[in-house]
């Protein structure tokens, strides 16, 4: 059973995202929060898998709960998903650099929200491929000049290619096509290389991606 803690400072939003995750064999709402301070004591009471995060909140905003979430290596199972109004919310960049495992738009289909709930929790792609690209070139255009990322140099030739594939935003599918293996050979290599460097999810390995030159702008196909 996968547990959802929802955040959103509004009643009706939360009441919508309830319904519907209740409704799913697999899922439950373990609790809910209207503010990022709330958020982050219910984390720790409750170690949900999945936090549907808003980012504009009073008291402590999504992306300061979020912060402390990610900081806390005791809560290294949970993942974090933001909520946002817009598909670029100027905040989404940010979150995901602070530990969030990804985004999803407040107006995204119900299957969508659904699915990536469980990719999350799976550890496979976090959303849909267009979402996810839109987020790594919005990523690309403000990245900043490459730096060297601890235990880049621990990874096999076949690692770093791997790694590039995921910074493009291809998924463990489109990686196996594109080097010619099975899809769990593809996942093995990707979890091997967040492994090794620590990576709490793809989207960190993206960024990770970036900040080590090992990814360009430009490059998304």
């Amino acid at each position: 059973m996968i547990r959802v803690l929802l955040v959103d400072d509004q009643l009706l939003v939360r009441a919508g995202f309830r319904a519907l995750l209740d409704a799913q064999p697999d899922i439950s709402v373990a609790g809910e929060a209207a503010d990022g301070q709330t958020a982050v004591r219910l984390v720790h009471e409750l170690r949900p898998d999945v936090v549907l995060m808003d980012i504009r909140m009073p008291v402590c905003d999504g992306l300061a709960a979020t912060r402390q979430i990610t900081a806390d290596e005791r809560l290294s199972e949970v993942k974090v998903v933001m909520l946002t109004t817009f598909e670029l919310d100027e905040y989404v960049f940010e979150a995901i650099r602070s530990g969030a495992s990804g985004f999803l738009v407040k107006d995204t289909e119900p299957e969508e929200l659904l699915r990536a709930v469980r990719a999350v929790v799976a550890g496979d792609a976090l959303l849909s491929p267009g979402v996810t690209r839109r987020l790594i070139a919005e990523f690309a255009a403000r990245s900043k000049a490459p730096t060297d990322a601890e235990g880049l140099a621990e990874l096999t030739e076949r690692e770093r290619e791997v790694m590039a594939l995921v910074g493009i935003g291809l998924s463990n599918e489109e990686i196996a096509r594109r080097l010619v293996v099975s899809p769990l050979t593809a996942k093995t290599h990707v979890s091997r290389t967040m492994v090794k460097l620590g990576a709490r999810d793809r989207a960190q390995l993206v960024v990770l991606a970036y900040e080590s030159g090992l990814v360009r702008p430009g490059w998304l196909g």
